[in-house]
């Protein structure tokens, strides 16, 4: 079965030149285009089944199990709890690292500026802050807007991505994304972490945003998500640093 999944993905790759879905995003670029600049409550869009099946399933059954993670990022305190992150390249299995690669490439760079009505974006070769996340059972993000200014190049950052690995999910497991108002009075977009979901935004001084209800999943199931975050050359001269954000009670 598993060879026959591998042929399933070489054929997609060798047919198309790469992992992208290049017909689609080229077919659906505009109507895209007009939903993520008016969404609410910033500009965003969520895109469910983006990636090819058996490409994206190639990169969930890859994913390091946390008994493996011993040399990734810890986070263990209030605001950022019980997550792993990775963005060691060579900590990152070898189809995931080419489909981060495709993900900071030309075709896919010039897609994301016509989403987003950003130009002249970059990748981030350092991925800082971004790479494999793993949240563990009863971990969780608070709401937040995230820092500006990438602390080696000192690029503005422009755009977030995140694409979800979790196969099989409950919603009674959480881990739900939410985006929340410029004046943090609502949440008012919530987002399942399914399996081959992908959510782009801009990611600005009030772009709210986070999982902060603790993770009710099992033992053994982990919130799976690859982060990829780009960039404007602009030097950033109001630096921020993460804000995070008390909700409501």
């Amino acid at each position: 079965m598993r060879l026959i999944n591998d042929f399933k993905v070489w054929r997609y790759i060798r047919g198309n030149n790469s992992m992208m879905p290049l017909e689609k995003m080229e077919a659906n670029k505009n109507q895209w285009h007009s939903q993520y600049t008016t969404a609410e409550p910033f500009p965003h869009i969520v895109l469910d089944d983006f990636f090819n099946p058996a490409i994206i399933n190639k990169v969930n059954k890859e994913f390091i199990p946390p008994d493996q993670q011993e040399n990734w990022m810890t986070f263990r305190h209030p605001l950022e709890w019980n997550k792993n992150t990775t963005t060691n390249d060579f900590m990152i299995p070898y189809f995931t690292r080419h489909l981060i690669y495709e993900l900071n490439s030309q075709p896919f760079i010039n897609f994301l500026q016509e989403l987003t009505g950003i130009q002249c974006l970059v990748p981030d070769p350092y991925m800082e802050g971004g790479g494999l996340h793993a949240v563990l059972p009863g971990g969780s993000l608070e709401v937040h807007a995230d820092f500006n200014s990438h602390p080696q190049t000192h690029f503005t950052r422009k755009v977030n991505l995140l694409l979800y690995l979790n196969d099989d999910w409950e919603a009674s497991y959480g881990g739900n994304l939410e985006l929340w108002d410029h004046n943090m009075s609502e949440c008012v977009r919530s987002v399942e972490p399914i399996i081959n979901r992908m959510v782009i935004f801009n990611s600005t001084s009030t772009s709210y945003h986070g999982h902060p209800e603790p993770l009710r999943c099992p033992e053994g199931r982990i919130r799976k998500s690859i982060a990829i975050y780009y960039y404007s050359p602009e030097q950033s001269h109001d630096y921020q640093s993460t804000d995070y954000k008390e909700r409501p009670a």
